[in-house]
């Protein structure tokens, strides 16, 4: 996948440094539309050009859009010093409005890849070549629809559901209302079961990281657990969602996989490049550190700044807030000691590979002598250094740890805390170097560790405002308002659950109608 872009990019700059030329372009030299859908390598292209808004150069959504436009509005995260974007600042604060840049960039960028969805779907299909490739590719396009559907109704709510290539003359054609969130669903897990038929358990160089048999499967999974969750609390779907995770769970964690998922014994080893697309990975946004632009943007944002030979802007920061009298309570302080996950997610100092020295941003805490600022790690590169401001850390947007997550969460809730329940749970924490879960819990204690270790194991991987906006109490009631208000965001209410529909939408389709109390 990557290789193929990495040609487009410096055909895309010979074309703008021959601009003049460009304009004087002889018409009959253009490619049309119906000249270009006509082999298999265009039928690649267009599959490819789907993946690409996943990771594509600039803010994307796996590509720090979903840090800067998603996860400051949570209880994790804030800007940092180094983020000076009012938009970005005034999202933290959920002080955020519809014309605000970063809810409109992730509609937009999401509908621009749905958008690409559709035409290689309309297109493929007429392309005569080997009929395996194709089933495939279809199911690739399919896949990937389903994933930006699936972001776009839980951040968003009813969302104008779009299956065909638009390509309308008049302007007033393309305005389309919004569809209720459950037919939304709908298609999104026919998307998926569609493409669970035909896409391969596995791929060869160059194609690894391309959507699998296993990815569709543990996706629907996901998609059922949210669905049985707030807001819709479908509850006959955590059924569906125990049933399709043991369809990708390995044999040797009680399912009928044939996928060959596991955990990384070494924590580390889920995000250092050297061991991306390995047997923990069951779907990762690809990055490839400073080539043509393609690394992860998120590397030197958690970097402190003045550190010579390191790239550091610290444009993200763990959110303080209080606890009793530290000052300086953050996520990082919820993790036990001996919680392998914590060193990993985290650290609180940087060494320059300049100089040797090392450097740390110190808490002066009254609570908490020698506190020092954490700062997120995951994103952490150990080839990024010098002027080198990208990583190669691939984003996971599916892995086997959390699938185990999803596994034990929807058990807990159609069952009880059964033995499956606790099996899938504990294979995380004993990862973490963390003890079996207390035995003989009740179904709402089980389900408030599981939280807290989604939590711990997820962090910074743009998990915790999905989970935020869907979890429950042991009452069934939304613990969103309570968790943000604890962390000191005091102002949010329930109608921070949804983003608001972008005002440039509204503006230019009549057809809209706003989210409530936006």
């Amino acid at each position: 996948m990557k290789r193929i872009f990495s040609i487009l990019f410096p055909l895309l700059a010979l074309s703008l440094a021959s601009c003049r030329e460009f304009l004087a372009e002889n018409p009959e030299s253009l490619l049309s539309e119906e000249q270009f859908y006509r082999t298999q390598t265009d039928a690649v292209n267009a599959v490819n050009a789907v993946y690409w808004l996943l990771n594509a150069p600039g803010q994307t959504p796996y590509n720090t859009l979903f840090n800067t436009g998603m996860n400051f509005a949570g209880d994790d995260e804030d800007p940092g010093p180094g983020a000076f974007n009012a938009d970005v600042r005034s999202l933290a604060v959920l002080g955020h409005s519809s014309g605000n840049l970063r809810v409109y960039e992730i509609w937009q960028m999401h509908y621009a890849a749905i958008k690409r969805a559709n035409v290689a779907l309309e297109k493929i299909p007429a392309i005569d070549f080997d009929a395996q490739l194709k089933a495939r590719l279809l199911g690739e396009a399919k896949f990937l629809r389903a994933l930006y559907y699936f972001n776009l109704v839980r951040l968003y709510g009813d969302v104008p559901l779009i299956l065909e290539y638009q390509k309308f003359v008049s302007a007033s054609d393309y305005a389309v209302a919004r569809t209720p969130s459950v037919q939304v669903y709908a298609q999104i897990e026919k998307d998926l079961t569609e493409a669970a038929g035909v896409l391969p358990v596995s791929y060869s160089s160059p194609d690894v990281g391309r959507a699998t048999q296993g990815a569709a499967k543990a996706l629907l999974a996901k998609v059922y657990l949210t669905k049985a969750s707030l807001p819709l609390n479908l509850v006959s779907h955590y059924a569906d969602a125990v049933r399709t995770a043991e369809e990708a769970l390995s044999p040797a964690d009680g399912g009928t996989g044939r996928y060959g998922y596991n955990l990384f014994t070494n924590y580390a080893d889920v995000f250092l490049p050297a061991t991306k697309n390995g047997v923990e990975h069951i779907f990762s946004a690809q990055f490839r550190s400073n080539s043509l632009s393609q690394g992860n943007g998120q590397n030197s944002r958690s970097i402190l700044n003045g550190i010579p030979g390191l790239v550091g802007s610290y444009a993200d920061m763990v959110r303080f807030y209080t606890v009793g009298n530290d000052r300086y309570f953050s996520v990082y302080k919820l993790y036990k000691n001996n919680d392998r996950r914590k060193r990993v997610t985290f650290v609180t100092s940087f060494v320059s590979p300049t100089n040797g020295r090392r450097y740390a941003l110190p808490i002066a805490n009254a609570a908490v002598p020698n506190d020092s600022t954490p700062f997120f790690n995951k994103a952490w590169d150990p080839g990024a250094t010098g002027t080198t401001s990208e990583s190669a850390a691939n984003v996971s947007i599916l892995r086997y740890a959390e699938l185990l997550l999803i596994h034990a969460e929807a058990e807990n809730e159609a069952n009880g805390p059964t033995v499956k329940a606790y099996r899938s749970l504990n294979r995380v924490r004993n990862r973490a170097g963390l003890p079996n879960l207390t035995p003989n819990l009740s179904q709402a204690q089980f389900r408030d560790s599981l939280y807290l270790d989604r939590r711990l194991e997820l962090v910074f991987e743009y998990q915790r405002w999905f989970d935020l906006i869907r979890q429950k109490d042991a009452a069934g009631n939304s613990t969103f308002v309570q968790n943000l208000h604890r962390v000191g965001k005091t102002n949010a209410t329930e109608k921070h659950r949804l983003y608001p529909i972008p005002q440039s939408e509204l503006d230019n389709n009549p057809l809209l109608v706003q989210n409530p109390g936006w």
